[in-house]
């Protein structure tokens, strides 16, 4: 599972998740709004949409779908 840190009305937000459908992997990607938490909104503030593993590993925008596609399958 991965998860998408985000927040309502960013453009470069839509546009990640639609290159995360594109990719086929929405289905295992949760979306957070940084605004949920204060610890998500200091870290994200300025750097959504940012992309994170599980492992904790991120993947700051822009990235294209290759990007997305090579950061899901690689594994630290």
């Amino acid at each position: 599972m991965m998860t998408l840190f985000s927040t309502d009305g960013c453009h470069l937000c839509e546009q990640a998740w639609q290159l995360l459908e594109q990719g086929g992997l929405a289905a295992q990607t949760r979306l957070q709004d940084i605004m949920d938490k204060e610890e998500w909104l200091t870290a994200y503030r300025v750097r959504i949409p940012v992309l994170r593993r599980e492992d904790g590993a991120e993947l700051d925008w822009p990235f294209t779908t290759a990007d997305l596609i090579e950061f899901n399958r690689v594994r630290t």
